[in-house]
This record gives C-alpha cells, structure tokens and sequence, in this order.
C-alpha cells in the first residue's frame, strides 16, 4: 500500500474517532514515525503533506534531518540520554521525552547556551511497567514543580506509552490516566500557562487514544510502513 493509500485510511479512522469523542478535527495532529524508514521514504512522507516527523535516535536521523530539517517539523519522541542533548536540542521542535530532572537541567542548560526556549513534554510511565520509561505518577508532580523552575524549558504536555500487548480497548484506561494528570497539572498552577498537549496512541491503538483526549498521535507501521 502506498503511503497516499496509508495516509488516507489513517485520517478516516482520526476522524472517525473524533466524530465518536464529539472533538473537533483539528484538535488531533499526526506525527509520521520514520525511524523505520529510509531518507526517501521519510522525503516522500513530507511529499504527502504529512509535516510532522517523529524520530527517536540521533544517530539513525541524522542523515534524514540535515537533507529535510527544513520542510518540516520534527519531534524527538524516543529516550534521551543526557549526553545526546547537545545534538537534538535546537533541532528538533519538541522533545517528549523529559522524564527526569538530570535531563531537564542539561537541556535548560543547552538552551540558554543556544539563547532558545526548548518545547517538552512530560513524560509519565502511567502503566507502571519496568521496561517502560517515564516518571512514576507518583512523583510526577514533584518533577513538574521542578522543571517549573527552569526559564528554558517549556512543558507543552504530557506524554506515555501503553503496553503493546493490550488489546486497543485495554489501553483506555492508561491514556485517561495521562488526561487526568495534566488536568490536576493545570489545576496547581505550576506553570504561568496552560498546557494542553497529550502525546499518546501508536499504531494500535492511537483511535481509543483519541476518545481519551490525545492531540499528537505518533503513528509507525501503520502510517509509513517498515522497511527491513
């Protein structure tokens, strides 16, 4: 199928899923997730008016950012090690993986060496399980007063991943958890604005994400494709 074909099938099932929800169309953004996928399939993604790309290692995009960084935006959704801050901050538009305080610190410290204010979101392990990264609920709120305290930092939302087992349907309850921590998030005051990004849903289950508030949706295979 082509990626036309993909893009086609994956918008119908967005909109659908907000027709369900009673949410606007424009509420809910795609990110085409190319780390799967060669230079030319990520130039023909772009082609496909599909703008924003999602990427989770610095040393796989590198290649792909410096012949496209231009015609699009793109978004760092995968683990970061503190050392690989200098190579993605002021490159990619947002990071949605700050999960830690070490991590916060280098990139408000990266930030103010670049003169810029990098866009982050939070990212919480609501499912608890070990091989998820992500702050722990319960400590969520003492990250965020934290980096509330940082002037380069801005927390555009939250994110998490589900487990990949679940059936799409067993995932609700992990994407409402997300939901209702930006909800009390917003209710303290941390931050001097309000936030309202919730990055959640993946290929298999970004249409029950979408009834439970996500607004960036990270779609792969089902988007692009895999290449081996």
């Amino acid at each position: 199928m082509s990626i036309r074909n993909r893009k086609e099938a994956v918008e119908a099932r967005v909109a659908a899923a907000c027709k369900r929800s009673d949410r606007p169309l424009e509420d809910v953004n795609i990110i085409a997730v190319t780390k799967y996928v060669s230079l030319e399939t990520t130039r023909c993604v772009l082609d496909e008016g599909l703008s924003h790309i999602g990427e989770n290692r610095w040393q796989d995009v590198k290649p792909k950012w410096e012949a496209l960084h231009e015609r699009g935006t793109w978004h760092f959704i995968g683990h970061l090690q503190t050392n690989k801050v200098k190579d993605v901050i002021g490159r990619f538009a947002y990071i949605h993986s700050l999960d830690r305080m070490s991590l916060a610190k280098e990139l408000d410290k990266q930030a103010a060496v670049l003169g810029l204010k990098v866009k982050c979101l939070l990212q919480v392990n609501v499912s608890g399980e070990e091989s998820k990264y992500g702050v722990a609920p319960e400590q969520f709120f003492e990250l965020a007063e934290e980096v509330s305290k940082l002037s380069h930092i801005h927390i555009t939302g939250l994110m998490t991943m589900a487990p990949y087992e679940m059936e799409a349907d067993a995932t609700r309850p992990v994407f409402r958890g997300l939901r209702e921590l930006r909800d009390q998030l917003n209710e303290r005051n941390l931050f001097p604005y309000e936030i309202k990004e919730l990055s959640m849903g993946m290929s298999g289950d970004f249409e029950v994400a979408i009834e439970e508030g996500a607004t960036w949706v990270r779609l792969g295979t089902v988007l692009v494709g895999k290449e081996e």
